[in-house]
């Protein structure tokens, strides 16, 4: 049965149910920015990098501050699946939540406005997005008919018009564009204005290129599956963390039933990285994901997958078969896939108490 949701009630802001997880090697000043909308949640801050440098992280919020010697003692060996130097680090707060719901965000990432010129309560509509049912089994054509002024449109049939629950709400950015390091150097002032007041399913069989600098999701629905990879220091690839993530969470929601959404909200992306370094981090990506998306359109989940574990450990098990042949390197991503499903259900057990400080 879908979650049932009326566009014209307020929206519940669900305070203690909700984690907020930043990956970050910076002071976080910007948060200051976001103080209205997320000072009375809890945040999750992973801290990348050298754990012993102090991060200033402004006075009044409510955190959990982690960095890579708790990652050490908390997962013990298991703690090798968890990426350094990298922001792939973040899935490691996802891990350690207890809260039903996620909220990712960059460290570069502001409050934006929209086009009438006031502030976006990015959470908010995240929230909207995840406690309104998807339509992932056939498309409207008037995007998300469970927003406010929409509806489903003529010929869409009655018997679907319930929708599936939402596992993920996936949002945009203004000013930079969430460019790879090719389109980067080609179009180097190229910056995103445009404000599209929508919000749609991606359809079953469709993959996306997840972007995790303003990403919500269901933690108990899909949060298994939210693994950004082994990435960054040590690794032949970097920022496709998200991308990998993206994938596997698309193909286990479309085996399950579950939906995607893509929209709003806009979140104002401040910074552009160096092309160049982005160039040698994506380098090898850009050749496998040619192979790597043909086979994620490909997979096939058994039946006997009921779960998101099982699922995810038939993937792993499917990337190594498969995508090992590409690279070795899949093959040692495969074993981090397994190895993070064994510490998620390590830390996430019934009346697991290892966690935190």
């Amino acid at each position: 049965m879908a979650q049932l949701y009326s566009s014209m009630k307020p929206t519940p802001v669900l305070k203690d149910e909700l984690d907020i997880v930043i990956p970050t090697i910076r002071n976080l000043d910007f948060l200051e920015m976001w103080r209205p909308f997320f000072e009375q949640y809890h945040l999750i801050i992973v801290q990348d990098g050298d754990p012993s440098r102090t991060i200033n992280i402004p006075k009044g919020f409510d955190y959990e501050l982690y960095n890579r010697n708790d990652i050490n003692r908390i997962l013990g060996p298991k703690s090798s699946c968890i990426s350094f130097k990298d922001s792939a680090c973040r899935c490691f707060g996802y891990m350690v939540s207890k809260k039903k719901y996620i909220y990712t965000i960059d460290d570069d990432c502001f409050v934006a406005k929209d086009p009438s010129g006031k502030e976006i309560n990015a959470l908010e509509q995240h929230i909207k997005n995840l406690l309104s049912p998807s339509t992932p089994h056939f498309f409207n054509t008037l995007y998300d008919p469970y927003g406010d002024g929409a509806d489903f449109v003529r010929g869409y049939p009655f018997s679907m018009r319930e929708g599936a629950i939402t596992a993920v709400s996936h949002g945009l950015w203004l000013n930079i564009p969430d460019y790879d390091a090719p389109t980067q150097l080609v179009k180097p002032l190229e910056r995103n204005s445009r404000y599209v007041d929508a919000v749609m399913t991606i359809p079953k069989g469709t993959l996306l290129p997840m972007c995790g600098m303003n990403l919500a999701f269901d933690r108990e629905l899909i949060g298994p599956a939210m693994y950004f990879g082994l990435m960054g220091d040590g690794q032949p690839i970097g920022r496709y963390d998200d991308m990998w993530a993206g994938w596997c969470v698309k193909v286990i929601c479309d085996h399950m039933g579950w939906g995607v959404k893509t929209g709003l909200p806009y979140i104002w992306h401040s910074k552009a990285s160096n092309p160049f370094v982005n160039l040698r981090k994506e380098y090898n990506g850009i050749f496998w994901q040619e192979e790597a998306v043909p086979f994620f359109q490909s997979v096939t989940l058994p039946k006997e997958c009921d779960s998101v574990q099982r699922c995810y450990t038939e993937l792993a098990k499917l990337v190594k078969e498969k995508l090992g042949k590409v690279d070795p390197y899949f093959i040692k991503l495969a074993d981090g896939m397994v190895t993070w499903i064994e510490a998620w259900d390590e830390l996430n057990a019934p009346n697991s108490k290892k966690r935190g400080h």
